[in-house]
């Protein structure tokens, strides 16, 4: 915990708050973006196919008729958004093993979880209905 000098080591940046690691942000945000832009173009790709496939039930009023297309709608996007956190999660481990700046990692999962949560509470209401 202390050198010979009666001060911190120098690996415990974590306690000293200066998190100054552009490169490492960087790579944070883009993964966090990525992940993102997986989860929305899955849920374009899903509506698109559950609203090409309505000739089962062409009299309905929602854009979404079948009951499996609605599952798969309200739950994929939220289980991408959730696998993303828990992929930054892990990597927020992995740089604070190797010693590097993990809360911007952190941040992103915390970011992707919230998403998830707003995801899944607007999927339950589409299946509530």
């Amino acid at each position: 915990m202390f050198d010979d000098t009666g001060g911190h080591e120098p690996e415990r940046r974590d306690i000293e708050k200066r998190w100054d690691d552009p490169p490492e942000i960087r790579r944070a945000t883009r993964y966090t973006v990525w992940v993102l832009a997986v989860a929305l173009v899955s849920a374009a790709l899903l509506g698109l196919w559950a609203y090409l496939g309505r000739s089962n039930c062409t009299d309905a009023t929602a854009p979404v008729c079948g009951t499996a297309d609605r599952y798969l709608l309200a739950i994929v996007p939220a289980a991408v958004l959730m696998l993303g956190g828990l992929g930054a999660f892990g990597e927020t481990y992995a740089v604070w093993k190797r010693g590097g700046t993990w809360p911007a990692w952190q941040g992103a999962g915390w970011a992707l979880f919230l998403l998830m949560l707003v995801c899944a509470a607007l999927g339950a209401g589409v299946l509530a209905t």
